[in-house]
């Protein structure tokens, strides 16, 4: 049986299952092991990780320690209570939208390669290039967030580096918005959001792109890259203090656990926090060399649990409000037995979106595509629920042909 316990009550003689630390390295070379000296219980603990998946089928108990399913159940109940209304509501359709949203993608794609380019060759940053695409992405946002947002969830494993830099300009843009920040901020934030892995450019692409657990050594190198980027975009005539800020400072954590400063809440701004709650988002939800990335709903569970320690609470609630459970684009299954890609969330409630329902898991086949608004009751172009989000993999399927139908 999996329990999920907290790393205070870790004993010799338990079994890790699961070190649940999300984007940080941990310092063990196995994922899954038996715990047998005090020394790799303070290991553990000093690496700041507080919550811990123990098997008891291989190891000691903790009685009064929930199941592993129970604490997932418990946090997907809060998270969808805090996530179910929406902040953002499109002027736009998906299918007015799809079309600009994907020139705007491989432009910004474009940019923030040639960007990483010159920057390893030691060019300054080229504002005048930068702020256009800037503007490009906030009004995509702006006229239907979804159409882009969706796009990007598809990333390459290759130009996963590029593909990112894109996605969190994407998301801090949509989060700003949500937050009705002004428009001078929400530009600043995007080109921090663009910019913010620059210095990953300076990062040998075997560690970037390394398949296997890092080294202490490597992690270090890749830990240089956000003091690496600031001290690049400080060579940009113009650059604004809010990108330089953000670059500098979204891998800080309010628990002092991040770095390069180790800064703690108090001294870490509202836009650097922004950014790391988008950086983690947007990394563990794609796919990557190294790992498989997961479902929008389970990214906001881990969001919501590491709130505790890593983000402000209040920040990561109102991200969650933002993005949603099922944000465009996710592949669900409905009551009905029908898969379906969610193509616009509600106005009031983000678990009844509109959804384009294309394959039977009962015949296991295609099916005609039809839209199907979950907020409506049966006759109505509704009648069926979301039961789950599903993983493409699994079906062999693109949800993504099926996101702009008549």
């Amino acid at each position: 049986m999996l329990k999920k316990v907290d790393a205070a009550q870790l004993k010799i003689g338990m079994y890790i299952h699961d070190l649940d630390c999300g984007w940080m390295d941990h310092p063990f070379v196995r994922a899954r092991f038996e715990l047998t000296t005090d020394e790799e219980i303070y290991k553990i603990r000093t690496a700041k990780i507080r919550g811990v998946v123990i098997d008891c089928s291989k190891g000691l108990d903790v009685d009064d320690a929930p199941t592993l399913a129970q604490a997932e159940a418990a946090t997907e109940a809060e998270v969808t209570a805090i996530a179910a209304k929406p902040l953002v509501i499109t002027r736009v359709s998906l299918g007015e939208e799809l079309a600009r949203a994907a020139q705007v993608r491989k432009q910004a794609v474009g940019l923030v390669r040639t960007v990483m380019a010159d920057a390893r060759l030691g060019k300054a940053v080229e504002l005048e290039k930068v702020g256009p695409v800037v503007e490009s992405i906030t009004e995509s946002i702006l006229r239907n967030s979804g159409a882009l947002l969706g796009l990007l969830r598809i990333k390459n494993k290759d130009d996963y580096t590029f593909l990112h830099s894109v996605s969190v300009c994407a998301l801090l843009v949509a989060f700003c918005r949500s937050r009705n920040m002004d428009e001078d901020t929400i530009y600043q934030a995007g080109l921090g959001g663009l910019l913010h892995d620059t210095g990953k450019a300076l990062v040998p692409d075997a560690i970037l792109n390394k398949a296997g657990r890092l080294t202490d050594e490597e992690f270090d190198i890749i830990k240089r890259h956000p003091r690496d980027g600031y001290d690049i975009l400080l060579k940009t005539p113009e650059i604004g203090q809010i990108p330089l800020d953000i670059t500098l400072h979204h891998h800080e954590r309010r628990d002092g656990s991040g770095y390069p400063d180790k800064q703690c809440e108090g001294s870490i701004s509202e836009l650097a926090q922004m950014a790391a709650i988008v950086d983690v988002y947007d990394a563990i939800t794609s796919d990557r060399c190294y790992h498989k990335g997961m479902s929008a709903a389970e990214a906001l569970r881990k969001i919501y649990e590491w709130s505790k320690f890593h983000f402000n609470p209040t920040l990561a609630q109102e991200f969650m409000r933002c993005v949603g459970i099922y944000p465009v684009g996710t592949l669900v299954l409905l009551e009905s037995g029908r898969l379906g890609v969610v193509i616009e969330p509600h106005e009031t409630s983000l678990l009844t979106p509109k959804v384009n329902v294309f394959f039977s898991t009962k015949s296991q086949g295609y099916i005609k595509p039809q839209t199907v608004d979950l907020s409506k009751a049966l006759g109505f172009g509704g009648g069926d629920k979301i039961v789950r989000h599903e993983s493409p993999e699994k079906w062999n399927v693109n949800p993504m042909q099926f996101m702009n139908i008549a």
